[in-house]
């Protein structure tokens, strides 16, 4: 199956400020994660994907098309920005109406199709006030309704849980997941990472305007294998069980905390493999164990420490 998007060499500069430098990837249909803290590029590269900005530098082709003014892949897309574009005096319906016809719908059409969308996102009750009364969270779905309306086939979003609280997030993620099922394409952007993992295991890492990773979180965690993985371990008789865990091959440290050890080892799978025959040998009484790193979370921060 061919890409949905390709980067070649992609940049885009705003005078001297770098927003997007020297990107190549491709990202396969599905739902795909886009991550990296704020001030990484992540919009800047949506942006481009949907044909709001024009490259500086290289080439970006969605659906195999340039998406800078392409007035027909911009049909074929939906996009939900970061920033609130509403239009205060409109209702919601009369906003995500509006949009529908200037995309080409017939007036009928288009109300049909807004006010089903409006109902996807748990705004049917909300639909015909005006959205200048709206909450922060109203209006996210508001956008979000508005980007997959007309029913696209690949459905970009910027940090599209801001302002939600977790029943809709939770509401949103389970939306994405259907859409994803019924054929359509998702990439979504977050700084906060646990909301893409329980999307999608691809992402995409940006960081100061480079790619910094790309694929499987399993194949990012992977990148980890040289550095020291932290594992926490409560336990009846930690200092017997430091005692021998210290010999084992791949520990690079063991730290007592109160009932706590606090290791660091190289070689994660040769710990929790052999830490039970230990644990039973010391009669140590283990109580719980804990990996604080083993999240994307810790697997980004570790990248990024790294790639500066």
């Amino acid at each position: 199956m061919s890409a949905l998007v390709e980067a070649r060499s992609l940049g885009r500069f705003y005078g001297d400020v770098v927003g997007l430098s020297d990107v190549t990837l491709e990202i396969e249909p599905g739902i795909v994660g886009l991550l990296g803290p704020n001030g990484a590029g992540k919009s800047t590269f949506l942006k481009l994907l949907v044909g709001e900005l024009a490259p500086s530098r290289g080439t970006i082709r969605v659906l195999g098309q340039e998406p800078f003014t392409n007035r027909h892949l911009f049909a074929r897309l939906g996009f939900c920005p970061q920033q609130d574009a509403l239009y205060d005096t409109m209702t919601g319906l009369e906003f995500v109406t509006f949009l529908l016809q200037l995309g080409g719908f017939s007036a009928r059409d288009a109300r049909t199709r807004a006010r089903r969308a409006l109902e996807r996102v748990d705004m049917a009750a909300a639909m015909d006030r005006r959205t200048r009364g709206y909450s922060k969270g109203m209006r996210q779905r508001t956008k979000i309704a508005q980007a997959i309306a007309h029913e696209p086939e690949i459905v970009v979003l910027d940090e599209p849980m801001g302002g939600l609280d977790p029943l809709g997030r939770r509401a949103v993620g389970d939306l994405l997941l259907e859409l994803a099922r019924a054929g359509t394409s998702i990439v979504v952007s977050s700084h906060v990472l646990h909301e893409v993992e329980m999307l999608t295991q691809e992402i995409v890492l940006l960081h100061r305007g480079r790619l910094l990773a790309q694929g499987s979180i399993a194949d990012v965690r992977a990148l980890l294998s040289s550095h020291p993985r932290k594992v926490s371990i409560h336990a009846r008789d930690p200092r017997r069980l430091a005692r021998e865990l210290v010999e084992l091959d791949g520990v690079a440290s063991v730290r007592l905390d109160g009932e706590t050890l606090l290791i660091e080892t190289t070689d994660l799978g040769r710990l929790q493999s052999e830490l039970p025959r230990i644990a039973g040998a010391a009669k140590a009484g283990i109580k719980s164990l804990d990996t604080p790193d083993a999240g994307l979370e810790a697997v980004f921060d570790y990248l990024v420490e790294t790639s500066t």
